[in-house]
């Protein structure tokens, strides 16, 4: 029996295995079949998970499908998603959510046209720990926001992924490949973006893929892998954003905001949960934490994973006809931040955003449940 709304997969590749291994946990909606261009990818995803597998033009043809989850390459997410909304549909996409801001604001013009809602990933910043640092923000434990740091530095794919192509293409990156983690989780903690600038580089403009049937194939870099930006937020805050796939090693914490009253240290946006630490003035750092489910580890009995969490919200918001968290406007924003640092290293230029956004409400430990199965 389908619960809540009926959904659909475009898209077959390593992340679509988390949503639907995910997806029993979650009240609003059920995964009822997986589609591919290639069909093969498609069969084998449907019979390991006991869901219908269809060509891209049957599961948007599908009566029962009231959602697709658009898990597609980068370069073809506007595409997918413009063909999402035409069929009728509601969309969520994984990130990053398009490649400019053009293209956000066409499917946001379509998906109003129609009455339709799109979300997209990230949905890690609903993670006990982020909404946790957002709880204490609100009621002031650290006071105002001034300043803080976000860093987000390895070596890249190309050691342990056997097809690291497209992380180094456009749509790729540091910046649009992990940085929607970082990026949304800071807007949901001090709200929109008012400016941002940066420098871009890369260290070396190909890379040796070090794994796999491909060991020792070369491949071109066609995207800044160094960036180095800075933030300011109409909060009046500033942030230093660095991301590289250049750097070995690196101790920085992940992200720190200073406040007027202290100091939070915040983990991985990457992830939905992990320490959060607070110092107050001249005190020693106090690891925080609260009764939050999506603290729970569920995934190597180490972390917590809770991929999905957006998508039920958005389900559970659709049907019940309220405003839904990771929403196109918030989504909007976050896409625009991303490719406006990325045009400020080739121009030079400070960027003035075009858009902004609410920031979405607080996932408590009582809204977090009311998502769980």
């Amino acid at each position: 029996m389908t619960k809540g709304l009926g959904v659909g997969i475009i898209g077959c590749g390593n992340i679509s295995t988390a949503y639907l291994t995910l997806a029993p946990m979650f009240k609003g909606y059920t995964i009822l079949a997986v589609a591919d261009i290639n069909m093969a990818n498609a069969q084998a995803r449907g019979d390991e998970f006991g869901v219908r597998a269809h060509t891209v033009d049957d599961m948007l043809a599908a009566p029962d499908i009231d959602l697709i989850i658009n898990l597609t390459i980068p370069s073809v997410h506007v595409d997918v998603s413009r063909a999402i909304l035409q069929a009728g549909k509601h969309v969520y996409s994984e990130k990053p959510f398009v490649l400019s801001l053009s293209e956000a604001t066409e499917l946001g013009e379509l998906a109003d046209a129609k009455g339709l809602r799109i979300g997209s990933a990230p949905d890690t910043f609903l993670g006990a720990s982020h909404q946790l640092a957002r709880n204490l923000i609100d009621s002031g434990a650290i006071g105002d926001v001034s300043s803080g740091t976000a860093v987000v530095m390895s070596h890249g794919m190309e050691d342990w992924h056997p097809n690291p192509d497209f992380f180094f293409l456009e749509g790729g990156g540091p910046i649009l490949d992990l940085g929607p983690y970082y990026i949304s989780n800071l807007v949901q903690l001090l709200g929109p973006v008012k400016k941002v600038t940066s420098f871009t580089g890369m260290a070396s403009p190909t890379r040796t893929i070090a794994n796999g049937p491909r060991n020792g194939e070369t491949i071109p870099v066609e995207t800044p892998t160094t960036i180095h930006a800075l933030l300011s937020f109409e909060s009046g805050a500033i942030i230093t954003l660095l991301a590289s796939w250049d750097v070995w090693k690196s101790d920085h914490p992940i992200m720190e905001l200073y406040g007027s009253e202290g100091t939070m240290n915040i983990p991985d946006p990457n992830r939905f949960g992990g320490d959060l630490t607070i110092t107050e003035r001249d005190g020693d750092p106090v690891v925080k934490s609260w009764d939050h489910p999506f603290a729970v580890p569920n995934f190597e009995e180490i972390y917590a994973n809770y991929r999905g969490a957006g998508l039920a919200d958005m389900a559970l918001s659709i049907t019940a006809g309220r405003p839904h968290r990771c929403n196109a406007d918030f989504a909007t924003h976050v896409i625009e931040v991303l490719t406006s640092i990325l045009t400020a290293g080739e121009t030079g230029q400070v960027m003035t955003m075009q858009t902004t956004c609410i920031r979405p409400d607080v996932l408590g430990p009582d809204q977090a449940r009311a998502l769980l199965a």
